[in-house]
């Protein structure tokens, strides 16, 4: 063969065509190559490293090391690095990722007993070294997620051992732990659920119903899970740290949110105070056994705004977006947590009926055995000659075959030869010790559990009942709910931000700006505030704080813009630049496009504005107008009282004053708000006021209007009527505070048991300021407090040294006239008080909390035209139709 290289002659074309003999059907081309090894290797990532599987609810590592946990159990405790040595021989991917697994299975509480430092999710302490922390499978681990009988078995990596394709779990021990895990294309995130309402979810499947599980959060916290549906993608859950208010001055986080730790919700506390978004003293972190964060405001700050601030612009709030991804028949499937609990808790009846039958089929055996053994013995076939004289196996199976015979119909099933050789292999001291009544009661006892077993195959879905009510009660206690769930406001970051700026503006060149400090002062805001502008040609804009924009020039107003507010009032007095007409109108600017310029006017070129104020609760004032001279007017000056204009809404052209030049236009006295007072209402499930009609309507508020609140304890507080208020789990009443309404109260006196019954008038108290009203003993306890002046009660009482029972109705203002705050009251009844029950309707004071406020106008007498005295009305024509209708 020669050593040349023979190439194809370039002037030949039959040379470069590939023949048919060569290997062309290997060819591979290399973008088959990448997709094929990509896939290989997206699979691999998804089935053996980042998603759990639905059975078990483990990923692989997982998995792994509670195999290897089982490996080694002998009661006690084995450090933390043998088991990661053990485990190595099923995880090829070395110690770090099998130890950062172990302590997060550890840190669950489950599964593992831990002894030693496994570290601290809530504070984001890591774990000592594995040589130094020490663990074992916990009894709930070892009564739940094994069984060898019932698990499927594979060889490991490495083809020396063999490990568990998914453990025999018989419980939700997916929903339980929660799992997270970034594969490739694709991720899953699946909260953790409360143990107790798994296994009442799982109760309420096998019932025939559908469960309907939320999240429970080992951090606690607070949680909105309104919008969870039902884990699947596209939900999301906003979770809060709870935070308490300890005083006026002193806020406390006891519970933080999840994914979170307290050292990084307190860096972002210092971060929004730093930069100007929130004002504080002093942060302390307490944290021990139990979270405890103190927060020391900085003096005037408001503690109720605080907490809105800490929502909106720290980690004591976050939303997280569930994902719930798991291997199903070796693919990732997107699945419900509702259809998981209802997949998950299907497996757990199968694996318990197949537990039934497997120690059904023991007993079997265990009878079969015993009653071949006692016939054996009784019958004396041991002694049988031909038995004795049998030389070989085969013979003696034969000889046993034939001893045998009449008892066949015994037995459930056939005798083989390897239970002749196990019954000729019993040692003759076992045969001639044996105790035919003491096997008879041990049969009876193994038939007694057979018929039991049957019993509970017959009746498989009691008997899985059974099994996760007895998980209740043996593993329940400390496992209660700790997230509360909640419905959350929302909180706008613009209505809680600390004024951390101040607002400049150049009017003549029209510019605003926080950086034009040699320019005129507006006010302090925001860096996240909007800003109105309104111009002397009658257009105004709403546009964000920065360090300067230009708006235009000739500004006449600029202020802090707040969306929504419907109590802003403004009004304008304008001259109309195509007929010269001067109108007036009142109006509130609640929502705009930001950046976009608007008309106070009709738009026409001209336009102008003579009169503008702006009223922070709609009030109208009376402004003097002076008309240029014009020979058909003998009447130069008037009064124009706002209070006579409707307020419509701001594209509405507006009334007119004159169809003749204004010359000037003064303020001559202040006005009362033409608006009614604030409609208020209490919700119950946020535990905030709103304008937005949910809850409970408590009145109109205006001014010093102050709100009542009852707490369980007895005493009583008094607070504005802010929307930025937050109002304790502990109050059982909250109601406009009338002065002179007379309130009924039954208090028991703590030292002597003894009733009273009080009719009194809360006192006008600082707002914040805490007074109980009655005896004043830790013991004491508020029974029931009503606002109806005629309140009537059932009571149940025992009479006399005989204690008869007897019921009577009475009303309590026969037992005490109006009395002080302070006083203790008369006794409620002289004999034995078994029971008291209120049998009035309490009075609805939103009623009569009506404020004494200027009614709202709707059209003046007038229709809003401004009356002029004519000099000459035979030459001068007035157009009747010159009133404009706002609408």
């Amino acid at each position: 063969m020669s050593d040349e290289t023979n190439y194809p002659d370039e002037n030949n074309s039959e040379d470069l065509v590939p023949q048919e003999n060569e290997q062309t059907s290997n060819t591979i081309p290399l973008s088959g190559l990448y997709e094929n090894w990509f896939l290989d290797y997206a699979s691999y990532v998804i089935l053996d490293r980042a998603v759990p599987h639905i059975n078990d609810g483990f990923k692989p590592v997982q998995r792994r090391i509670l195999h290897s946990l089982k490996e080694m159990d002998d009661g006690r405790f084995n450090k933390a690095a043998n088991v990661i040595g053990n485990t190595m021989k099923y995880h090829p991917h070395g110690d770090a990722s099998i130890g950062d697994a172990m302590v997060q299975l550890g840190q669950k509480d489950l599964l593992i007993d831990c002894q030693g430092n496994w570290g601290d999710p809530v504070t984001g302490d890591s774990a000592a070294a594995p040589r130094y922390i020490e663990g074992r499978l916990s009894k709930f681990a070892t009564e739940v997620v094994f069984n060898a009988d019932t698990t499927e078995w594979q060889l490991s990596y490495d083809g020396r051992n063999k490990e568990p394709v998914t453990l025999p779990v018989k419980f939700p021990l997916l929903l339980t732990q929660g799992a997270e895990g970034i594969a490739v294309g694709l991720a899953t995130k699946i909260m953790p659920h409360n143990f107790i309402e798994l296994i009442d979810g799982s109760i309420q499947v096998l019932k025939g119903e559908r469960p309907n599980i939320f999240p429970d959060f080992p951090t606690g916290g607070l949680a909105d899970v309104s919008n969870y549906n039902e884990g699947q993608r596209g939900g999301k859950i906003r979770v809060r740290a709870k935070i308490e208010e300890r005083d006026k001055k002193t806020l406390a986080i006891t519970e933080i949110p999840f994914g979170t730790t307290t050292g990084a919700l307190i860096e972002s506390i210092v971060s929004a105070n730093d930069k100007g978004k929130i004002k504080i003293k002093k942060i302390e972190d307490n944290t021990a056994e139990f979270v405890e964060i103190m927060i020391h405001l900085a003096p005037g700050i408001s503690p109720d705004v605080t907490i809105d601030a800490l929502y909106a612009f720290t980690s004591c709030e976050s939303s997280i977006s569930p994902n719930t991804c798991v291997i199903r028949d070796n693919k990732p499937h997107f699945l419900s947590v509702n259809d998981i609990l209802i997949e998950n808790t299907k497996q757990t009846k199968s694996l318990l009926k197949q537990e039934l039958e497997i120690r059904l089929k023991e007993l079997l055996e265990k009878i079969f055995f015993s009653n071949l053994l006692k016939i054996f013995i009784q019958e004396g076939m041991y002694k049988n000659p031909d038995y004795e004289n049998s030389g070989d196996f085969d013979t003696v199976v034969q000889v046993l075959s034939v001893l045998f015979t009449p008892f066949f119909d015994q037995f459930y099933r056939e005798i083989t030869p390897e239970d002749y050789k196990k019954l000729i292999d019993k040692p003759m001291s076992s045969i001639t010790r044996f105790d035919v009544k003491k096997a008879d009661e041990q049969m009876k006892a193994l038939e007694e559990e057979i018929k039991e077993i049957k019993k509970n195959l017959r009746h498989l879905t009691e008997y899985a009942i059974d099994w996760f009510e007895h998980l209740r009660s043996k593993y329940s206690k400390g496992r209660g709910r700790k997230t509360e769930l909640r419905i959350f406001d929302k909180v706008e970051a613009t209505q809680v931000a600390l004024a951390n700026a101040k607002l400049y503006v150049n009017r003549a060149e029209g510019f605003i700006g926080t950086h034009l400090k040699k320019d005129e002062f507006v006010s302090d805001c925001s860096d996240i505030d909007e800003i109105i502008v309104f111009r002397e040609d009658g257009k105004y804009m709403v546009t964000k704080v920065q360090d300067k924009v230009f708006v235009g020039k000739d500004i006449i107003y600029v202020a802090v813009f707040k969306r929504g507010d419907e109590r802003t009032i403004y009004n304008a007095i304008y001259k109309d630049g195509s007929t010269g007409t001067t109108y007036v109108k009142r109006f509130a600017v609640t929502a705009v496009t930001r950046d976009k310029e608007y008309d106070i006017s009709k738009g026409a070129k001209g336009s102008k504005l003579l009169y503008f104020t702006a009223n922070a609760n709609g009030e109208a004032e009376v402004v003097h107008v002076q008309l240029k001279p014009h020979t058909k007017l003998r009447k130069l000056a008037f009064d124009l009282d706002f209070a006579e204009v409707a307020i419509k809404g701001r594209s509405s052209q507006g009334n007119i004053v004159s169809k003749y030049p204004v010359k000037k236009i003064n303020f001559k006295s202040a006005g009362v708000s033409t608006l009614s007072g604030r409609k208020i209402w209490y919700d119950p499930i946020l535990k905030r006021l709103n304008v937005d009609e949910r809850g409970t309507f408590l009145g109109e508020f205006d001014g010093d209007d102050k709100i009542l609140m009852i707490i369980n304890d007895g005493s009583y507080e008094l607070s504005n009527f802010d929307l930025n208020n937050h109002f304790e789990e502990k109050i059982i009443r909250i109601e406009k505070y009338l002065p002179d309404h007379i309130y009924t109260a039954i208090h028991q006196d703590g030292k002597s048991g003894t009733f009273y019954v009080k009719r009194f008038k809360f006192d006008d108290i600082p707002s914040g300021k805490r007074i109980s009203f009655i005896i004043d003993d830790p013991k004491s306890k508020l029974i029931l407090l009503t606002n109806n002046t005629s309140a009537v009660v059932k009571l149940d009482i025992l009479k006399g040294k005989t204690q008869t029972p007897e019921t009577l109705e009475q009303p309590l203002n026969e037992i005490i006239d109006l009395k002080g705050m302070k006083a203790q009251g008369n006794r409620l009844s002289f004999h034995t008080v078994k029971e008291i029950k209120l049998l009035t309707d309490e009075i609805d004071l939103s009623l009569n909390s009506t404020s004494a406020h200027q009614a709202l106008p709707e059209e003046s007498s007038s229709n809003g035209e401004i009356s002029l005295e004519i000099t000459n009305p035979d030459d001068v024509q007035i157009d009747d139709d010159g009133q404009i209708e706002l609408f």
